[in-house]
């Protein structure tokens, strides 16, 4: 046997024993585990539940172990604990610690273990001891790596999801009359946000059975072909549900930019103000709008 080939045979052994110690001494590693900063802050329901949280993850390392792939962070064993560790982290990461602390509350699990493995193989060469202990703390470093890579995708996702929110938050659907309804915008309209606004609006129209919807654009301090495209997609749509959409708050330096672009908004009703924009709707709506009365003074 050549010697590289040699090498892998040992390797092999000594992540199989690593396997077999791990399932031996799955409940004692399980419940040292049990008290671990990691397991006993997230299951705090009852310890039993923590437990059998750590007899999953054990399970998971064997099974790693025997397939010899300790330091892949891809192995098939993982999966089935994947999402466990990402509610782990996740929960871990909401208490305010950072990957380093999470990193070194998994590093903690990986005393217990050497322990238990080390009485596993008391009776064994020194050569057999120290090549399993190599494999344990490669698939402990390992471990960590899984959790950290949970961690990120978990933090990535609640990210979006609170982008998401932010975004609903950020273009309200206001209703102005009966029939009448108004999303204020305020900043950048962008692709995702220019989406989140036509939906908003498309459901405010048929919820309140809206015969005008207003799009103050304001709050919007530029527009150019990308955001107008944006406001004719969304002016199509409500007109596809059987509303006039109106277009207000286009200042005089939109209106240049708009013309020096070459954009055509013949289409679209526009004018200068949501208080014009709402008179408008109210007038074709048939209500009648009084002129604010003028100060003695100015009679």
């Amino acid at each position: 046997m050549r010697v590289s080939e040699q090498q892998n045979a040992d390797e092999w052994s000594s992540a199989t024993r690593v396997g077999e110690a791990l399932r031996r001494r799955r409940e004692q590693i399980a419940q040292r585990w049990a008290d671990a900063q990691l397991f006993r802050t997230v299951f705090t329901v009852s310890r039993d539940e923590a437990v059998e949280a750590c007899r999953a993850v054990l399970d998971a390392l064997a099974d790693v172990a025997d397939a010899g792939a300790t330091e892949d962070v891809d192995a098939p064993g993982f999966q089935a604990v994947r999402e466990q560790l990402a509610r782990m982290s996740a929960s871990r990461a909401r208490t305010g610690l950072n990957p380093a602390q999470i990193a070194a509350e998994v590093a903690a699990l990986r005393s217990p273990a050497v322990e238990h493995l080390g009485a596993e193989l008391d009776r064994e060469p020194d050569a057999v001891v120290h090549g399993a202990l190599l494999e344990l703390t490669l698939l402990m470093g390992t471990l960590r790596l899984v959790v950290m890579e949970t961690a990120l995708t978990e933090g990535h996702e609640l990210i979006s999801r609170q982008r998401q929110q932010l975004l609903e938050i950020a273009t309200p659907v206001i209703k102005l009359w009966d029939g009448v309804v108004a999303v204020p915008l305020i900043g950048t309209l962008d692709s995702a946000r220019s989406q989140v606004v036509m939906e908003s609006l498309l459901e405010a129209i048929v919820a309140q059975q809206a015969r005008y919807a207003i799009l103050d654009i304001t709050g919007v301090p530029t527009v150019d072909s990308l955001v107008a495209q944006h406001l004719m997609k969304t002016v199509a749509a409500a007109r596809l549900m059987g509303a006039e959409c109106v277009v207000s708050g286009v200042r005089p330096a939109i209106a240049q930019t708009i013309v020096h672009l070459g954009i055509d908004l013949g289409g679209v009703v526009t004018r200068a103000s949501l208080a014009d924009a709402l008179a408008f709707a109210l007038r074709g709506l048939g209500a009648g709008v009084a002129a604010s009365p003028q100060p003695a003074a100015q009679r």
